[in-house]
């Protein structure tokens, strides 16, 4: 039996792409070996990490100025890289803090001997909305924002317009949930384990002039050029989790019918759980504000929070499972990723219902 799996990340993965990495665990491709015994210099490995990158370019529509590669150590390593290329010794770098992710990211440029400065902040309200008025540096070597987060529950309704310096960001737990205008960002990343396959692969799309305005004589593996120049192969890349992402990009493009519709139904799932939430005389209450909330994390408190210890234990007992706020905070928090059905949700919802006729 499959549980319905909430969980924040690592997350559900397209139950189609399981059974085919099921499938081709021990003959990947028909080479009498599984993909995790297949050197990363064969032909056959090679045209699959081409393949896939093709793939992250025609589902967001990316034109030839951006490159595409993939990286290693998650996406708290690009909150080193990110200074170490760009900003350098003392160099003035923007960041808009909306939660835990962009705190770690901002203490990290200032580990990394950078300027980080806070352009905004949502902590005066427990990081429960995304700023709309910035303070920009003159002219900062980039500004930094988490797209989505996954802690508290919100997300940026619309990007920052016009601003002094290219824009970077963290889309990790909301990458290909929906199409993205990336016209005034230079670099994206994403952490594989939401949306997108295993942990243990990051995706980073980056304009390919920014790279060329990164510091030289940095170490080969935490220089962006190193992974364009080579195609992502100056070292092992992780093979499997390529190869995982590869089918949930085609799992996107050909069952979903690409982002436009996976991005509806997205919102379908998420208005189906905020709707109960709003209209259940305050037994559940969200937590982000309503501007401001997340397709993706939902979180919310019960009114008595006794009670969520119990409702935490009867939904793992029907199959509900990762329902449980993330540890810095508590409460509830239901992720809604790609994979996770609008029939899941609904399961969840009545679950809710009968919570609360037995406790209200």
């Amino acid at each position: 039996m499959r549980f319905h799996n909430f969980n924040g990340g690592p997350a559900v993965l397209p139950q189609s792409v399981l059974e085919r990495v099921a499938a081709e665990m021990l003959d990947w491709q028909s080479t009498g070996m599984s993909i995790m015994e297949i050197s990363h210099r064969s032909k056959e490995v090679a045209a699959m990490s081409a393949e896939t990158q093709e793939l992250v370019r025609s589902l967001l529509g990316l034109g030839p100025e951006w490159a595409i590669a993939f990286c290693q150590g998650g996406a708290s390593l690009q909150f080193a890289m990110l200074p170490l290329n760009f900003a350098g010794d003392g160099g003035v770098c923007d960041y808009v803090n909306t939660g835990l992710w962009a705190t770690k990211a901002f203490e990290e440029a200032k580990l990394c001997g950078a300027a980080p400065r806070l352009a905004a902040s949502s902590q005066d309200e427990a990081f429960t909305y995304i700023p709309r008025e910035f303070d920009f540096s003159a002219s900062p070597k980039y500004i930094y924002l988490c797209s989505n987060n996954t802690v508290r529950g919100t997300r940026w309704p619309a990007f920052p317009a016009k601003t002094p310096g290219p824009l970077v960001g963290d889309f990790s737990s909301e990458f290909m949930s929906r199409p993205l205008d990336l016209t005034n960002f230079a670099l994206v990343f994403a952490g594989a384990q939401k949306n997108v396959g295993p942990a243990g692969l990051t995706i980073v799309l980056i304009r390919k002039d920014f790279a060329e305005t990164g510091k030289k004589g940095l170490p080969h593996m935490l220089d962006y050029r190193t992974y364009v120049e080579n195609d992502s192969m100056y070292n092992t890349p992780p093979v499997h989790a390529i190869y995982v992402a590869n089918l949930v990009f085609k799992w996107l493009r050909d069952t979903i019918g690409g982002l436009d519709k996976m991005e509806a139904l997205n919102e379908t799932k998420a208005k189906t759980l905020y709707d109960f939430i709003d209209h259940s005389s305050g037994f559940y209450r969200g937590t982000a504000r309503l501007d401001s909330r997340s397709p993706m994390n939902v979180t919310y408190r019960l009114s008595n929070p006794e009670l969520e210890k119990p409702f935490l234990e009867e939904a793992k007992k029907e199959g509900l499972v990762g329902l449980g706020g993330h540890r810095s905070v508590g409460g509830i928090r239901a992720s809604l990723y790609n994979a996770l059905r609008l029939d899941e949700v609904e399961t969840l919802v009545a679950f809710m219902k009968r919570f609360m006729e037995k406790n209200g």
